[in-house]
C-alpha cells in the first residue's frame, strides 16, 4: 500500500513540476491586476488563483488515504515519545520533533543523547510523510526508513545496533503485548523493522489541514485577502519552481545557491557541502532536499544549518540565491503573510502519550 501511494505521489508531483514550467512560459494570460482584484474579491480571478493553487499544490483532501490500524498508530506514538529508544534514555523522537511545538525544537542544531549537537537542523516531522524523500540529503526513501536513522546515529539517539534496541524492547512487557497485537503473524514481532514501521505509521497521521486547504477546497473566507495576494506573489516570484506539491516542497533536490554562495548570505559558520558528503560527486556540492513550507511560520530557524532566524530574511535570501532576483519589500511581506495560512496544529490526542 505504501509503495503504491508513493508512486501516486511521485506522479502527482511530476505533473505539478511540468505545469510549473508551462506556467512561466505561457504568454497569453494576464495576471497583472490579480492583486487588486483579489482584494476586492473578484470571483473570476479568485477562481483562477484557486485553480493555479490546485495545479501547483493541491489539497490534502485529495490525497489517497492509507488504511492503518489504530493499534499500529498507537504503538508508533508510544515509541515516538519513548526515551528508551536512546542509549542513555535521555531523548525521544519527540525531543527534537516536539509535537506540542509544530514538530521542531526551534534550535539551529539539536543536542543528542550525549548532549553533543548534530550537524544539521532538525526539520519538522509534520507532513514529512508527504515528502518524496527524507533527510536534508534525501538519503531515505520514506518515514519508515528515516525513523531508523536517528536511532542508530551516534550523535543523536546513539543506540549502538539494531540488536541492542530489539533486546531492550523485548524485555518490556507492554511492548511484548502491543507488538504481538500489531504484528500477529511474525515469529518475533519486535524487530528493528517493525519498530520503525510503527513509528512511520504514526508519523503518517501528522498531516493536519490548514486554512489554505479549506480555501483551496472552496471556502473563500478561509484565507484573508492579504493572504490571497501573498499566494499570487508566491507564484509570481517563482517560489513554485521548487516549492510545489502537497507539502509545498520536499519533492526534489536542489543546489542551495544557484546564483551565489549560500554562506555569504546566511552567514553560516560551517560550509555544509550537502549531498556531496554522501556521494563525493562534485556536481552534487551544496545540493539539499527542498524543505516543505507548511507550518514554516513556526519552524524557525531556517535552512539546513538553522542559520537564519527570521522568515522574511529567509524569503529574501531565497530570492537572491535561488531565483536570482531581489524580491520587493511588498512581495516579501505578502509572501510571508500567505505562508502563515499554511500553519496548522495537530489533534491534542497526538501531542502526548498515556503511559
Amino acid at each position: 500500500m505504501k509503495k503504491n501511494n508513493r508512486i501516486s505521489l511521485l506522479l502527482i508531483t511530476l505533473l505539478i513540476a511540468v505545469v510549473a514550467i508551462w506556467y512561466f512560459k505561457k504568454e497569453d494570460a494576464d495576471y497583472t491586476n490579480i492583486t487588486e482584484s483579489v482584494i476586492s474579491f473578484d470571483e473570476e480571478l479568485e477562481a483562477e488563483l484557486r485553480e493555479s493553487a490546485k495545479m501547483f499544490f493541491g489539497s490534502l483532501s485529495d490525497l489517497p488515504r492509507e488504511e492503518i490500524s489504530s493499534e499500529k498508530i498507537e504503538l508508533g506514538k508510544r515509541l515516538f515519545f519513548d526515551k528508551r529508544l536512546s542509549k542513555n534514555e535521555t531523548i525521544s523522537c519527540n525531543s527534537c520533533h516536539s509535537l506540542t511545538n509544530y514538530g521542531v525544537d526551534n534550535l539551529p542544531l539539536s543536542p543528542g543523547d550525549t548532549k553533543e549537537v548534530g550537524n544539521r537542523n532538525s526539520p519538522t516531522v509534520f507532513y514529512s510523510s508527504l515528502h518524496s524523500m527524507q533527510f536534508w540529503d534525501g538519503r531515505a526513501e520514506d518515514v519508515e526508513e528515516q525513523a531508523g536513522g536517528p536511532i542508530l546515529n551516534p550523535v543523536e539517539h546513539a543506540i549502538p545496533s539494531e540488536e541492542f534496541l530489539e533486546e531492550r524492547l523485548r524485555g518490556i512487557e507492554v511492548y511484548q503485548a502491543l507488538f504481538k497485537e500489531v504484528y500477529p503473524d511474525s515469529v518475533q514481532p519486535i524487530t528493528f523493522t517493525t519498530i520503525t514501521d510503527a513509528i512511520g505509521a504514526f508519523e503518517r497521521q501528522l498531516n493536519p489541514k490548514s486554512r489554505y486547504d479549506d480555501w483551496v477546497d472552496g471556502d473563500n473566507d478561509a484565507m484573508t485577502a492579504a493572504e490571497k495576494v501573498g499566494l499570487q506573489a508566491f507564484i509570481d516570484n517563482a517560489c513554485i519552481t521548487c516549492h510545489t506539491g502537497p507539502a509545498f516542497g520536499g519533492i526534489m533536490l536542489q543546489k542551495f545557491g544557484l546564483h551565489g554562495n549560500y554562506w555569504e548570505h546566511t552567514k553560516s559558520e560551517v560550509i555544509d557541502k550537502g549531498l556531496y558528503d554522501l556521494t563525493k560527486d562534485e556536481t552534487l556540492k551544496y545540493v539539499f532536499k527542498t524543505p516543505g513550507l507548511r507550518n514554516i511560520e513556526k519552524t524557525h530557524p531556517y535552512f539546513h544549518d538553522g542559520s537564519v532566524e527570521n522568515l522574511d530574511e529567509a524569503i529574501r535570501i531565497m530570492g537572491e540565491l535561488q531565483v536570482g532576483k531581489t524580491i520587493s519589500d511588498e512581495d516579501v511581506h505578502s509572501i510571508e503573510t500567505f505562508l502563515k495560512a499554511l500553519t496548522a496544529d495537530i489533534e491534542e490526542d497526538h501531542k502526548s502519550v498515556d503511559w
